[in-house]
């Protein structure tokens, strides 16, 4: 189990973890023509952290990240200052005293503690230091603070600063929960749903909505998947259409990927080919090795997209260079000439180029 950081003034995020446990994210495309083979490991191919077995391994926004990578707008504090507000702009310094006055002034100022076991906790503006980070959540969990209970629970379960004790994290995420704080009800819900027993599922489903309601985008793709394959709440291929179409226009690649397949298939959503190319190509130019696939599958019969074999090809390339390969897509498109199997290497390495 790991807790790391991304640095940097506007962008911070929470790197957290837990199981989706038995959740396969993208199912194949069986029945719809042009035929496409079901998804292996779609938790590793859709760009989603491949974390069977791994324990706990989230990805999730800082509480006072300005921006989220787009998963979790940014809510101002509803008392901007000064010590936030340098927080933000990645004045670390600046904003470490400020949040040292505030709390001067207001013993009780539990925002203020929050922010500085964030800057402890990860390093920002002076040496990092698990145990100082932990005495300031602490002191803000005292006073309530949901943010600092969220943060008490990860380094818990990390072992940051203090022995792993899950029992221990998970009691802190639970009281985050309740108190409305989504990171820590999707975290809760990753350690939820990877027990069996029904009324764990049921409520890992409660906290996935919690936390997809307040546009975390991973939850809103878990959601689902929960809800196209029934586990935690009755299944319904409309509501999984909907979250996988909210995660999507939220950035989450799997969720694209996911949303692509129920347009193609009209899944819970209004069969819609030429939609469904557009999500597809929009993932495969993002890297998605099962979008590029699907893509090149899509140009080979003319479904969604014009015919086109050279197209076709590219993708297929592209795929394969991933480790997607496809035999059949290999074999439709052996008769290009070397003109245009010139071109489809050049497109492949092109879209290789531009992956993120």
């Amino acid at each position: 189990m790991s807790l790391s950081r991304r640095r940097g003034g506007r962008r911070l995020r929470h790197v957290s973890a837990a199981v989706l446990a038995g959740l396969s994210f993208l199912p194949g495309m069986a029945g719809a023509a042009p035929k496409v083979p079901a998804a292996a490991s779609p938790a590793k191919e859709a760009a989603q952290p491949n974390v069977a077995g791994k324990g706990l391994d989230r990805e999730l926004p800082s509480p006072y990240s300005a921006k989220s990578d787009g998963a979790l707008p940014a809510k101002p504090h509803p008392n901007p200052d000064a010590a936030y507000g340098a927080y933000q702009r990645g004045r670390y310094v600046t904003a470490f005293r400020e949040a040292t006055k505030r709390i001067e002034a207001n013993p009780k100022d539990a925002p203020a503690m929050t922010l500085l076991g964030e800057l402890y906790n990860q390093g920002l503006g002076l040496k990092q230091d698990p145990k100082r980070a932990l005495e300031w959540y602490r002191l803000a969990a005292a006073q309530g603070e949901p943010h600092a209970m969220a943060s008490l629970g990860l380094m818990a379960m990390d072992g940051r600063g203090q022995p792993k004790d899950a029992k221990a994290g998970r009691d802190w995420l639970e009281q985050a929960a309740r108190r409305g704080e989504p990171s820590a009800a999707y975290n809760l819900a990753l350690i939820q749903i990877a027990d069996p027993r029904p009324e764990e599922q049921a409520a890992a489903a409660v906290n996935f909505r919690k936390a997809a309601e307040a546009e975390i985008t991973p939850a809103q793709h878990a959601l689902g998947v929960l809800y196209l394959q029934g586990k935690g709440v009755a299944k319904d291929t409309v509501q999984a259409a909907q979250w996988f179409r909210r995660a999507a226009d939220n950035g989450d690649l799997a969720g694209e990927v996911e949303f692509a397949i129920r347009l193609f298939l009209g899944d819970g959503v209004t069969k819609d080919e030429a939609r469904a190319a557009r999500y597809f190509l929009h993932a495969a130019r993002r890297g998605n090795a099962i979008a590029q696939n699907r893509v090149a599958r899509l140009y080979l019969a003319g479904r969604g997209v014009p015919k086109n074999l050279v197209e076709a090809a590219g993708w297929n390339l592209a795929a394969a260079a991933q480790g997607r390969s496809d035999e059949m897509l290999d074999q439709a498109t052996a008769g290009l000439s070397p003109e245009e199997r010139k071109r489809a290497e050049a497109l492949a390495k092109e879209r290789a180029n531009q992956q993120p």
